[in-house]
């Protein structure tokens, strides 16, 4: 599949030369799955089967995301194998198609796509950490400002979740050794857990479940029920393209980046439809359908009331986790945006000690943790979607461009499959966004505008930069 090579395809940037390469394989490959689970593994599949209470089409759906998100990881390989600089879909977007599409790209992270997943991530976090210290729960409001748009509430539990983003920022901020290490030991806590669940189940076998018939008679669209749960499955294993953000700061780039996004996805699929099988075997559809805090129904059935008190530490340290992996990956975007002179310059500036990108971590992290206290980061967050599933899709598509534009561009790995494995991920993707659009044509519309509003900073700063 890869050929060796031991020299970067492309000459790094001068600023990815001030950092230090202080992630390996092993690092890289926990930061792909770190990066992906949080708290849906824990949560979706009881609102899948609301939709589509089908328990072979509920599993195909885990299985077909994960096959998307492997034919991804193959894809989007090569393209990391080619530019191992920080900035990851950044980058590929703005070689494929001009800078422009890679500025609305890190545009659209920079406002909401990642960020906000930051700050969704440490709400849950939050909510889950009541559990066990009801005080500081989100439904605990301390005070509210007003404004003029109205009153402003701030709950103890939104406050919870900056801090969680502040702590993570200060463990990013001193070195790339120790976000990587945080990673590391979170990543192999949880997946320690997740892998948990099938056992249980296989211990008590208390479920039956019913894999026919395949399509329910209370579906009334089962195709576009179908469509509906695909969406909340790639939302769970969004993420997985993380790792090549970090780029600049994993040894041997060109090589490592490739192995660590198929060892990676491959791992997330396994995990996630060994789980999902511990759901059916020990649930019914109807106990299942509907309940937002499965894995916690799952294993206080099995084991008792402690169950849930399980599964709360499991998602706590979950979500912590994988804050830790996606600050890294969102301060690297801003980074490489200030870098290529895209964004407000002292961005691209690295710690003279520390060696990290501190003012990018500061600037996204301080905008996260800002989303959590405004509580408007989830009707953003809706509004992004379409844009987000739209650049990765484009992303799959660059390969082609870039087997076309930038033939002579050293490729220390080559997809496998080419061209059926890229295609089948730019097609797959492609359903998804045409689904979103034709599901959510609102928010999808909105999604687009707050992209389009980076346009004049666009233009700004490449003024700026000439």
């Amino acid at each position: 599949m890869a050929t060796p090579s031991a020299s970067p395809a492309v000459p790094v940037s001068d600023a990815d030369a001030q950092l230090v390469k202080g992630i390996g394989l092993w690092g890289a490959t926990l930061l792909v799955i770190g990066s992906v689970i949080g708290s849906g593994i824990f949560l979706t599949t009881g609102a899948m089967f609301a939709e589509l209470p089908s328990t072979t089409l509920v599993l195909t759906a885990w299985v077909a995301g994960g096959l998307l998100a492997l034919a991804g990881g193959l894809t989007y390989a090569e393209m990391g194998s080619m530019y191992p600089r920080s900035g990851g879909l950044y980058v590929f977007l703005s070689e494929a198609y001009g800078p422009i599409w890679g500025f609305l790209f890190g545009w659209a992270c920079l406002l909401v796509i990642l960020t906000g997943s930051v700050a969704t991530v440490a709400i849950g976090f939050a909510e889950y950490f009541s559990y066990f210290f009801p005080a500081l729960g989100t439904a605990n409001v301390l005070f509210t400002l007003p404004m003029p748009w109205g009153p402003w509430s701030i709950s103890a539990g939104q406050l919870v979740a900056a801090a969680s983003i502040a702590l993570i920022t200060a463990i990013n901020y001193v070195g790339v050794n120790s976000g990587n290490a945080v990673n590391v030991v979170l990543t192999v806590v949880k997946v320690g857990m997740l892998v948990l669940l099938p056992i249980l189940a296989l211990v008590y076998l208390r479920g039956d479940p019913v894999f026919t018939p395949v399509v329910p008679a209370s579906a009334a669209r089962p195709l576009a029920s179908f469509g509906v749960i695909m969406i909340a499955v790639m939302w769970t294993y969004e993420g997985w393209y993380y790792v090549a953000f970090a780029a600049g700061e994993i040894q041997n780039a060109a090589r490592t980046v490739p192995r660590a996004l198929i060892l990676g996805t491959l791992s997330l699929m396994t995990i996630y439809v060994a789980v999902n099988l511990a759901y059916v075997f020990t649930l019914s559809v109807e106990e299942m359908s509907g309940v937002l805090r499965i894995a916690e129904k799952m294993v206080t059935v099995l084991v008792g009331p402690i169950g849930a008190a399980l599964v709360a530490a499991s998602v706590v340290i979950s979500t912590f986790g994988c804050n830790v992996a996606a600050v890294i990956s969102s301060s690297r975007t801003c980074f490489a945006m200030a870098a290529d002179r895209r964004f407000f310059p002292g961005a691209a500036a690295v710690h003279p000690v520390y060696r990290t990108p501190h003012v990018a971590i500061l600037i996204t992290s301080v905008w996260s943790a800002f989303l959590t206290l405004t509580g408007g980061y989830e009707t953003l967050f809706t509004y992004v979607t379409f844009a987000s599933v739209l650049f990765g899709t484009l992303g799959g598509a660059a390969i082609f461009v870039l087997r076309a534009k930038r033939p002579d561009v050293p490729r220390p790995y080559r997809t496998w499959g080419y061209p059926v494995v890229p295609a089948l991920y730019v097609l797959g993707s492609l359903a998804l966004v045409a689904n979103t659009l034709l599901e959510r044509p609102g928010a999808s519309i909105a999604g687009l505008g707050l992209v389009a509003l980076g346009l004049p900073f666009y233009f700004r700063w490449t003024r700026a930069a000439a």
